[in-house]
């Protein structure tokens, strides 16, 4: 038996904020696990190091799902975000264990691949129209099969993640205190369908279209928007309405067939089992890292199979490469996986977590280093401390504070 024989928490900023579990056994194993959580990370690095870590040392390192069990049942506070990214953290630096130890990518450890390679999206964003179109051309050109577009909004000076200046998405700002921006839903409903529409007109029919309302709608409103673009024939509408009040989609779902897709805020299988079997979802969108890691993720996809429903997980660049390699294992290994949302990283973030992934042609591969293959340079990473980071609030034009 290889043990846990100890447990350390990295937390490093190389442009953004990420939260690292370094777990090295008693044979001088090491595995890596992502526990970053977009503006909570302090929250889940405490909570590793002070909750979790002690509990691992001694711990068999081949008992994954054992592992997993114990950190899920054996604390009366179950599930939430701060817990559940804790707990992936651990279980994927423990299948990163493994596959070194047995000199395999992960995948293979997972059933072997079903697919050769992983279809991915991207973001395009254009503050108006001519400049959206460019950022989707520009895309395309660099091989894409697929892209969220994404724009500026009339009468409105800021919009989540969009930037006048096109300098790319990057919702979070560097402060003390989340900023505030001013948000218009009926302005958004009188723009954004046509916006689209001219999208779908300007590349025709040989790439996937996708659009991020960021749960910004009422029911009434997400299901007209849904029926709005129903002609666009986007590869998906996500997060149309707030995902905590599930039996919105059931109105959503009966004045349109828009693809549609939700969860990257789920932790755990309880949060969208409702959806999946009954079907008021296409795609569910939880993150490896914030979804308890590769073993609840395939769980998951597993119940989502059964119901025709397709993973897509989230895969923004506030989660570290070591989640997005993970993704990647579990999507080549997952039959009911549909795409990998894929933003790509600053060379910095790739220099302090350097990656054995190819992307070919709109496409991902893992590689096929023994476990994740992804790895943490402490020395890099030690030069980049942590600095606060939040995601903007958005208030409706009276003040009242309103839904990503």
């Amino acid at each position: 038996m290889d043990h846990i024989a100890g447990a350390e928490v990295v937390v490093c900023s190389p442009t953004r904020n990420y939260v690292t579990l370094k777990i090295t056994t008693a044979d001088g194993v090491v595995g890596y696990g992502d526990a970053t959580l977009n503006g909570r990370e302090l929250a889940v690095a405490s909570y590793l190091r002070d909750h979790v870590a002690p509990l691992l040392i001694g711990r068999d390192a081949s008992r994954i799902e054992d592992t997993w069990q114990l950190l899920y049942r054996g604390a009366y506070w179950r599930r939430g975000p701060v817990t559940m990214a804790a707990i992936g953290a651990v279980d994927v630096a423990l299948w990163d264990i493994k596959g070194k130890t047995l000199g395999q990518p992960v995948y293979q450890l997972l059933g072997g691949a079903v697919r050769d390679r992983v279809l991915t999206y991207t973001h395009a964003m254009g503050w108006e129209l001519p400049a959206l179109l460019d950022a989707v051309d520009a895309l395309r050109e660099r091989g894409f099969r697929a892209v969220r577009a994404q724009s500026g909004i009339p009468g409105l000076d800021t919009v989540y993640g969009v930037h006048r200046d096109c300098s790319g998405y990057e919702p979070a700002a560097r402060s003390t205190a989340a900023p505030e921006e001013v948000w218009d839903s009926s302005a958004y409903l009188r723009h954004v369908p046509g916006l689209l529409a001219e999208v779908r007109r300007h590349v025709g029919e040989g790439l996937e279209l996708l659009h991020d309302t960021h749960h910004r709608l009422t029911p009434q409103q997400a299901a007209r928007f849904a029926a709005a673009v129903e002609a666009v024939d986007l590869f998906w509408l996500e997060d149309v309405t707030p995902a905590e009040n599930q039996d919105a989609l059931r109105l959503v779902r009966g004045h349109s067939t828009t693809p549609l897709a939700i969860g990257e805020v789920f932790n755990s299988i309880w949060d969208c089992h409702r959806l999946i079997e009954h079907q008021l979802i296409d795609f569910v969108r939880a993150a490896v890292s914030h979804a308890g890691g590769i073993s609840h993720m395939r769980k998951i996809h597993a119940l989502a199979d059964v119901h025709q429903v397709r993973g897509a997980p989230h895969g923004p660049s506030d989660v570290s490469p070591i989640t997005l390699g993970a993704s990647l294992h579990v999507g080549l290994a997952t039959p009911n996986f549909a795409i990998q949302e894929y933003m790509g990283y600053d060379p910095l973030v790739g220099d302090v977590f350097p990656g054995a992934w190819s992307f070919d042609d709109g496409y991902l591969h893992p590689g096929d280093a023994p476990g994740i293959g992804v790895a943490l340079n402490e020395e890099l990473a030690a030069k980049y401390p942590y600095e606060p980071a939040y995601l903007p609030v958005a208030r409706q034009r009276d003040g009242s504070i309103t839904d990503w």
